[in-house]
């Protein structure tokens, strides 16, 4: 595991970018795994001038969301999709339908997952995944439990994971929905690379518990440790109890 310290949530978005643009220059045709919420919203932004500029393309790219939520779709302001369409998809040129999203509103969820993890292998499998990091140590809606899911599942959120999320539910925790459909630990462990960006202080035990800590469903971000290549990218609040 590289644990690379930055100044700044600013500097993480900048060499997450960094490493996105030497993936796509060197394999036009990389499959991306993408994560939704706060901390990534600057690396897109910086993605997306990248490609305006005429540095970055992305049309024979494609890439597989880590989750979305059950019950709403996609057109939906608060789903992943919307997100994704908002802050990626529509400010650069990913080809149509080369974007998944899981579907929110599929009327068999457990088959909607079985149905991407085929997409999944159909592509040849993920060659950088992009994760953020849950204050109680979530990876994509992978919870702490007893046990974890290896594949794509269904999960029901925790109150924390709603509350993390009520921001694009008009602020109220109690509009984000219950369930959600997420990448499993097993899925992601499968990419050929993965990139960890984390920011701010109230995450910084839980930086320091996945780096020097067990393996452990109960910190399920613990299981990068398993993994051959593992970047972890954090600014200096994040790093604070680990430097």
């Amino acid at each position: 595991m590289i644990i690379s310290l930055c100044d700044d949530p600013q500097d993480v978005a900048d060499l997450a970018a960094q490493r996105v643009a030497g993936l796509l220059h060197d394999s036009p045709r990389a499959v991306l795994g993408l994560p939704t919420g706060r901390t990534p919203i600057v690396l897109y932004d910086l993605l997306a001038q990248q490609h305006a500029a005429g540095q970055l393309d992305f049309s024979q790219v494609e890439s597989f969301n880590l989750d979305e939520f059950v019950g709403i779709g996609q057109d939906h302001p608060g789903s992943y999709r919307s997100y994704m369409q908002r802050y990626l998809f529509d400010r650069v040129n990913l080809t149509n339908g080369q974007g998944h999203v899981l579907d929110g509103l599929a009327p068999d969820a457990d088959a909607e997952c079985a149905r991407f993890e085929q997409l999944i292998d159909a592509a040849g499998g993920i060659d950088l995944m992009i994760l953020g990091l849950g204050a109680n140590g979530h990876i994509g809606f992978n919870e702490p439990a007893d046990s974890l899911k290896a594949r794509t599942h269904r999960v029901t959120l925790l109150e924390s994971s709603r509350a993390a999320n009520a921001g694009f539910f008009g602020g109220d925790p109690a509009q984000v929905p219950a369930e959600a459909m997420t990448m499993g630990m097993g899925t992601i462990l499968k990419a050929r690379r993965i990139l960890l960006l984390v920011t701010g202080a109230e995450k910084a035990p839980t930086v320091a518990a996945m780096i020097r800590g067990a393996v452990t469903t109960q910190l399920p971000a613990s299981f990068l440790q398993l993994h051959d290549e593992v970047e972890v990218i954090c600014d200096a609040d994040a790093a604070s109890q680990i430097r």
